[in-house]
C-alpha cells in the first residue's frame, strides 16, 4: 500500500464528533510522548499533519486522519502521565476505554511501544485489556533507530517476556525518526483495513 493523500478531519471528545460512516479505523494506543503523531507523519510523509509535543499528556480528544479516502488513523490520548491529575487521568482512560469498547469500525489497533525500556505498569494494563476483550491488534516496537541493527531482536523478544505476549500476536520494529522498516507497517496495514470488527 503507498499512502498517496491524507487530511485531519477533527478531534473529539464525545462519540457525537466521531466521523460517521463506515470507513476502517486504525487505531493508535500508547503512553504519552512514545511517538503516535510522528508514526503518523512518518506513514503519511507529511512533516506536520498530526501535531507533535514536547509536554506528554498534552493531547485530550481523539483525533481522526483520512487516509486514501478510504480509513482513518485515529490517534488516541496518551496515557501514563504522572503530572496529569487523578482525575484527568481517569478522564481520559474513560475516553480511551468508551471508544475501543464501543466504535464498530476498528479494524486494527496498533499499540506503540519504546523499544528501548520495558513496558511499563501502564503498558502491561492496555496489553491485558486488549488481549482480553480480543480486539485486534500489533504491537510497534517504536525508536529502533536507537539501537544497533543487531540487537533488535533481543529488545522484540524482551517485550514479548514482559509482557508474556501470545505466539500470534505481531509485534514489529518501528522508527519514525528514520523511517525505517517501513514496508512492513504498510503491509500490515494493507491486510487490515479490509477487516472490520463489531464493537462487543
Amino acid at each position: 500500500m503507498q499512502i498517496k493523500n491524507a487530511q485531519f478531519e477533527v478531534s473529539a471528545t464525545s462519540p457525537k464528533q466521531y466521523p460517521s460512516g463506515d470507513f476502517p479505523e486504525i487505531v493508535l494506543v500508547g503512553k504519552s510522548n512514545v511517538g503516535k503523531s510522528s508514526f503518523i507523519n512518518t506513514l503519511t510523509n507529511r512533516k506536520s499533519l498530526a501535531r507533535t509535543s514536547n509536554t506528554p499528556g498534552k493531547t485530550r480528544q481523539i483525533n481522526f486522519y483520512f487516509i486514501n479516502s478510504s480509513f482513518y488513523f485515529v490517534d488516541l490520548p496518551g496515557y501514563g502521565f504522572s503530572q496529569m491529575s487523578k482525575m484527568e487521568q481517569e478522564k481520559v482512560g474513560k475516553l480511551i476505554e468508551n471508544y475501543l469498547i464501543r466504535r464498530e469500525n476498528i479494524s486494527l489497533i496498533l499499540f506503540i511501544l519504546d523499544i528501548r525500556h520495558d513496558p511499563t505498569k501502564d503498558d502491561v494494563l492496555m496489553y491485558q485489556f486488549l488481549n482480553d476483550n480480543q480486539f485486534p491488534f500489533a504491537i510497534l516496537a517504536n525508536k529502533a533507530d536507537k539501537i544497533a541493527p543487531t540487537k533488535i531482536p533481543l529488545y522484540l523478544d524482551n517485550i514479548k517476556n514482559k509482557l508474556k505476549l501470545d505466539d500470534d500476536i505481531v509485534i514489529l520494529p518501528f522508527s519514525s525518526e528514520k523511517k525505517i522498516f517501513t514496508d512492513d507497517v504498510l503491509d500490515l496495514l494493507d491486510e487490515a483495513r479490509f477487516k472490520i470488527i463489531i464493537s462487543l
